[in-house]
């Protein structure tokens, strides 16, 4: 299957021109008339499935590998030690980011992964009617989410009726939160000094946590398409201890 036809059923999917202004989604390497056959899923680009990936394939990314401009490609620090191995192999790279958060993996997460129903949705925000104690929701999502310890910034409403849920890094997203409690990752500390003025409720569910189910969200969608689709699982940046 020719890259161009790929790349066109993801526009169709999750149209590109959906991306946030200061995204890089889209193809990001190759050709559009390489043929491709086998397909890497993955949240991010790491060492071991760059080594282990067949030649002339194409990985599929949430993260962008390429996201600001490189003057230069001469030194091995990252990405441009992966984009020279990449080239090497001639491996192709599409990213879907901002346009699939917003098309698809939230509410993959909030349904699939927590088992949640979406009341609505507003752009990167996912809404849920509940009737939880704040309690509950924590050992909930510890459950779902194979955390041992979850921050929190709680602001004293323990009886919950609607959270507010962003995979990824939401935190921007504060002061248009409307509801008892906001889940999302990567939260500074003075997001959560705002949070509490605005009387709202944190949890941090953590940045790969909330998105290392990209590939498996879509793979399905690539099911009828003539390719071997390998989901490949990075290794998470943080450790716990």
């Amino acid at each position: 299957m020719k890259l161009s036809e790929i790349y066109a059923f993801l526009d169709k999917l999750s149209p590109f021109d959906t991306q946030e202004a200061w995204d890089n989604s889209g193809l990001l390497l190759g050709n559009a008339d390489d043929e491709i056959s086998t397909v890497y899923l993955s949240l991010d680009i790491d060492e071991n499935l760059i080594e282990k990936a067949q030649p002339n394939s194409l990985f599929i990314t949430h993260h962008p590998l390429i996201f600001k401009g490189l003057k230069e490609l001469s030194s091995n620090t990252y990405p441009r030690a992966f984009i020279k191995e990449m080239i090497r192999k001639n491996i192709a790279l599409i990213s879907l980011h901002t346009n699939y958060d917003k098309s698809h993996l939230n509410a993959y997460f909030v349904e699939e992964i927590l088992g949640f129903r979406i009341s609505f949705k507003e752009g990167f925000l996912a809404y849920v009617d509940c009737e939880l104690s704040f309690d509950e929701l924590i050992a909930h999502l510890k459950l779902k989410l194979n955390l041992k310890q979850i921050h929190t910034s709680f602001v004293g409403k323990k009886e919950l009726k609607k959270l507010a849920i962003c995979t990824g890094s939401g935190g921007d997203l504060i002061p248009f939160v409307k509801a008892d409690c906001f889940l999302s990752g990567d939260f500074k500390y003075h997001q959560a000094c705002e949070a509490m003025a605005n009387k709202l409720s944190l949890i941090d569910i953590k940045h790969y946590e909330s998105e290392i189910c990209f590939a498996n969200s879509l793979a399905k969608h690539l099911q009828n398409l003539n390719l071997n689709a390998i989901i490949s699982v990075c290794k998470n940046p943080f450790q716990y201890f």
